[in-house]
């Protein structure tokens, strides 16, 4: 197996887990410019969506080179897509490929992807080969441009963002393939589960401490993730654990002591980048959250929304995520979530302080801390 970028970063590696309808462009800048989690990925992509030359599938894969390391994340059953799909994000100069074999979601299980693929662990299988066939056409020399069922459109977009990225990302490098997942479907199946995905010799494997069942509901079940590690033992597979992990140091634990070779950070990051980095860290002053969540409100207009108040929506949730630590949070947050624009959430900002200022004394270095 050759080396990759996964064999540089440092132990135990932290990383931000994707989520759908939260990990976007926006969300991945603001995540690796305070926190600086090791590893990102983007939101999953069906891989039909290339088949259909959806031209918004690109802006599902944006991403900036402050974000490096960054994986694409895809989901599908059928494997000849993902070949197809795997020279796409091999021009687009992403670092990794990941496939998601671990949504919950009904509408996706019950076409056999996410989630689903636990229970057909062949076509998994073939999954994870028809991505690195495609990885290994692109090393040869194949580009989008060489396959006739992909539209024109999208052939000329992904050529120019080739040709916009740094020489080094350009070049015909490895691009390994890892695997999200869970620890089994209806009820814990690590031991028959983890041993068919490593057939396949994925980079790494991030696994979820939940049952498809379970969805997001009850506790992750660390002991399980911690039996498919066992499992993985001296494979050239990395385990990353996922799943309720709230803290800098709860992270470190958890990897500690189920001798993981990583963590990967989803629902605690919202709101607090700084949870990849040690709690001393973490800005000592609560109300440097409010500044990040206008920076970040800023972005997500120029990436995302792009002045239609409705794409606006979806950072709604996000700015009552940075709002929770300071005083009168719940007032603020209902303010917050009635914004459709970043400077809409400017104006609440400066209400809240002008209001704060009115009775406490260090207001004003507050507020340089915040505009």
């Amino acid at each position: 197996m050759t080396a990759t970028f996964w064999d540089t970063l440092p132990r135990p590696i932290l990383g931000l887990a994707p989520m759908d309808g939260i990990t976007n462009q926006p969300t991945r800048h603001i995540q690796k410019k305070y926190g600086q989690p090791a590893v990102i990925y983007t939101e999953f992509v069906a891989v039909e969506r290339l088949d259909i030359g959806d031209p918004a599938m690109l802006n599902d894969f944006l991403y900036d080179e402050s974000q490096r390391p960054v994986i694409a994340q895809i989901y599908g059953h059928i494997p000849a897509r993902f070949q197809r799909m795997a020279v796409m994000l091999c021009e687009l100069g992403f670092d990794g490929i990941d496939i998601n074999m671990g949504c919950p979601a009904s509408s996706i299980v019950h076409r056999g992807s996410g989630a689903g693929l636990i229970q057909t662990p062949e076509v998994a299988q073939a999954i994870v080969a028809a991505t690195k066939a495609g990885v290994t056409a692109w090393q040869n020399g194949a580009t989008l441009r060489d396959d006739p069922g992909v539209p024109k459109h999208l052939v000329a977009a992904v050529a120019a963002r080739r040709q916009a990225l740094p020489a080094a990302y350009q070049a015909r490098r490895p691009i390994p393939v890892s695997v999200k997942t869970r620890i089994g479907y209806a009820a814990p199946q690590v031991t028959e589960w983890v041993p068919r995905l490593l057939e396949s010799a994925p980079a790494a494997i991030a696994i979820h401490g939940r049952t498809l069942h379970q969805g997001y509901r009850g506790e992750a079940s660390w002991a399980e993730i911690g039996a498919a590690a066992e499992v993985a033992r001296g494979s050239r597979t990395l385990i990353l654990g996922n799943g309720d992990i709230r803290s800098h140091q709860e992270a470190l634990q958890r990897s500690t002591t189920y001798a993981l070779d990583g963590v990967l950070i989803g629902r605690g990051s919202n709101g607090n980048p700084f949870v990849f980095q040690l709690e001393e860290a973490a800005p000592v002053n609560r109300y440097a959250y409010l500044h990040i969540a206008l920076e970040h409100a800023r972005l997500h207009e120029q990436w995302i929304s792009r002045g239609n108040p409705y794409r606006f929506l979806s950072m709604r949730k996000q700015l009552g995520w940075y709002a929770r630590s300071v005083p009168g949070a719940n007032t603020l947050r209902r303010a917050l979530v009635e914004t459709n624009s970043a400077d809409e959430v400017e104006a609440v900002l400066q209400r809240y302080f002008d209001h704060r200022r009115t009775w406490e004394p260090d207001q004003k270095t507050v507020l340089s801390v915040c505009a």
